[in-house]
């Protein structure tokens, strides 16, 4: 398994989306995404965007006023996980039209939808964008 969670941050440092495909408690998922959000939004922008952490390698990007944090393995290639961040974003962008932080918290469903389509299990599973929002605009046709 590659990727263990992926987070969607706000420049504020809330938790505005939180994927794990690994299991953790309440209290260690809190604990894990304060140590981790505080480490990454107190980098500057010429830092590098990866980061050691107990035993993940976040992998992060900020988009507009969005932090996109994926944690993975140590053995994982960042700058595939770095293309990943920015499918999911470009994806985003293509359904939402220039996504933004408001638009995951009154539609976090479909964002969860596009990830579940996307990775399974921590591995990347799909990568076209027009097969990942395909079931998506078809529930919306539906509604």
């Amino acid at each position: 398994m590659g990727i263990r969670f992926i987070l969607m941050v706000n420049k504020q440092g809330q938790t505005r989306l939180a994927q794990y495909y690994e299991y953790l408690t309440l209290e260690e998922r809190r604990a894990l995404e304060g140590e981790i959000v505080r480490k990454c939004l107190a980098r500057t922008e010429q830092q590098c965007s990866f980061v050691e952490h107990r035993n993940y390698k976040i992998v992060y990007r900020r988009y507009a006023s969005l932090f996109f944090l994926v944690g993975v393995d140590n053995e994982e290639n960042e700058l595939a996980i770095l293309e990943f961040i920015h499918l999911l974003v470009e994806t985003m962008d293509r359904h939402f039209g220039n996504v933004c932080e408001l638009d995951v918290m009154f539609h976090l469903e479909k964002a969860h939808f596009m990830l579940e389509e996307m990775v399974m299990n921590g591995c990347i599973v799909e990568t076209s964008k027009a097969n990942i929002l395909s079931p998506i605009q078809l529930m919306d046709k539906a509604s």
